[in-house]
């Protein structure tokens, strides 16, 4: 007979916190403590203590009531403390490397980008470089009485569990360890996929205060996040959370092929969806430049401009990306049954026309489509998402873990 797992004391508490530190971040407002124990469940002298924990711990703090409980008695609601604990995120990209800290409630202490072509460039110069920039912006933090609770590191690749980065085309990196840069190292940093990272930042409460303004999408919803760059990824959060496959590889629909005869891919297939809707493929169509120019991202302004002005090849161009998109994403939804789709990347600057165009291309070909109420949404945090979500992958293991960091 197989003997039933036991849990000890700070297992329980672990988890009891874990909830109630969820309830209060997908909350659009702050809760009290008979709020807490009504939503999650536990017992209110049990829902007292871990509020104490919390608050001795710098975490939440009281605020002032906003209405009288029912039995008359003011009811003190519990929001998250800033300046006490703050997740990093890195992130090296094909436009460049940067770095931002978030704290719990949402708040963004410091953040910078450094925009730079990104194509074939020596790993060890950029996370040098990312070390130099950090050094000083972890010290501050301290010295502000910050503690950094981990750091999330944002890469346009495929990533192992064991942080080893097997591909990064765009960059022209391949078969590396992670925890061979001392940045990395020193951090305790975990890598993972851009448009993984990406989708986690449009996750409402995943690890900070929810936005008091109430968003198309909930903390426990189903999307296919669709990330567009020089390189086209995405991501499947399937009830709030992301899912990566069997070995963290999944989401790479920029190699779906849209073309069996088409141009050939730096991944060795031919007519990817990348070739079609990637950054720099679109500005050669377009014929705004040519070569690893082309890349570049001052052109997506230049290509939005000229397709709106009606110039014929910017037309065609975007035209050709919408369609080989909408195939592509059609056939994700028939296989994984979501009726959301959330465009990120420089696609999501084209502004709610393009939305609504990528929907009606989508819609036709959905087999469910009569019963399915399919929508395309434009990312949030457009500016550098994925590094926003590495942050947050960093917080989120206060939440996850919480006895880790906290005086009991």
């Amino acid at each position: 007979m197989a003997r039933s797992k036991s849990i000890n004391q700070d297992d329980l508490r672990n988890h009891n916190l874990s909830v109630v530190l969820s309830a209060l971040m997908q909350s659009t407002a702050p809760l009290g403590r008979a709020q807490l124990a009504k939503s999650t469940g536990l017992t209110k002298a049990t829902m007292s203590l871990l509020s104490e924990i919390l608050l001795k711990n710098d975490v939440v703090e009281q605020i002032q009531p906003l209405r009288e409980a029912q039995n008359g008695r003011p009811s003190t609601p519990l929001a998250f403390r800033s300046g006490r604990w703050a997740g990093l995120g890195m992130q090296i990209n094909t436009d460049g490397y940067g770095y931002i800290a978030v704290d719990l409630a949402g708040d963004v202490i410091d953040e910078r980008w450094v925009p730079r072509m990104m194509g074939d460039v020596d790993p060890d110069e950029i996370f040098d470089s990312l070390d130099a920039l950090l050094k000083p912006v972890e010290a501050d933090l301290v010295e502000r009485g910050y503690r950094i609770v981990g750091t999330g590191l944002a890469l346009p690749g495929l990533i192992t569990a064991d942080q080893h980065l097997l591909n990064a085309p765009n960059l022209g990196w391949s078969n590396m360890r992670l925890d061979q840069f001392p940045v990395v190292d020193r951090l305790g940093a975990i890598a993972d996929n851009e448009a993984n990272l990406a989708a986690i930042a449009q996750i409402p409460g995943y690890a900070t205060k929810r936005s008091d303004h109430l968003g198309a999408l909930g903390p426990s919803d189903s999307f296919l996040y669709i990330s567009t760059d020089v390189g086209v990824g995405s991501a499947f959060v399937r009830a709030g959370n992301v899912v990566r496959g069997d070995h963290g590889f999944g989401g790479e629909l920029g190699h779906v092929s849209v073309e069996m005869n088409g141009p050939k891919c730096r991944c060795g297939r031919n007519g990817c969806l990348e070739m079609y809707a990637g950054r720099r493929e679109l500005v050669k169509t377009a014929g705004l430049a040519q070569g690893d120019a082309a890349a570049r991202s001052e052109y997506v302004d230049e290509l939005y401009d000229r397709w709106r002005g009606g110039d014929t090849k910017a037309v065609l161009a975007i035209d050709q990306a919408l369609t080989a998109m909408a195939s592509v994403a059609a056939s994700a939804i028939n296989i994984l049954d979501v009726d959301t789709i959330v465009l990120g990347g420089f696609w999501s600057g084209f502004q709610e026309d393009i939305c609504t165009r990528l929907k009606m291309r989508i819609t036709p070909q959905v087999l469910a489509r009569y019963v399915l109420d399919i929508k395309v949404l434009a990312c949030r945090n457009v500016e550098h998402p994925a590094l926003y979500g590495a942050a947050l992958t960093g917080l989120r293991r206060l939440v996850d873990h919480p006895v880790e960091y906290l005086e009991i």
